[in-house]
């Protein structure tokens, strides 16, 4: 089974920028679909951004497009979330997620790492 493994998440001021790595292991053929979710204190877990090994499939959450952009180094396995103009709200854990198909729902995807914290200060 593949292991998901996030950094990057650390205390940012607002309008600053991150950037957030998952590396995947122990499965190269179960990453075709890579995702980031996100969670704050309270809230349901909300999707932010999806792509597909091939790259025929690129989706954003409304609340960070322009902002945020999905990328992936296939030689390593590995996606990155490049967080651009961070606001406060933006503020959560962040989970990556692997699957075969870009979808936006949380039930589209069986293997989840263990989260990274994103704290925007105002």
């Amino acid at each position: 089974q593949v292991r998901l493994v996030e950094s990057g998440g650390r205390l940012v001021q607002a309008g600053g920028s991150l950037r957030l790595s998952c590396a995947a292991s122990g499965c190269t053929f179960c990453t075709s679909a890579m995702s980031w979710f996100r969670q704050a204190p309270g809230k349901e877990r909300e999707f932010v951004a999806a792509n597909t090994w091939s790259g025929s499939s690129t989706i954003y959450a409304d609340s960070v497009k322009g902002r945020f952009t999905i990328s992936r180094d296939n030689a390593k396995n590995t996606v990155y979330l490049q967080m651009n103009s961070l606001k406060p709200e933006d503020t959560a854990v962040y989970y990556c997620a692997a699957g075969t198909v870009a979808v936006t729902s949380t039930s589209g995807y069986k293997n989840w790492g263990q989260g990274t914290q994103v704290t925007v200060s105002s």
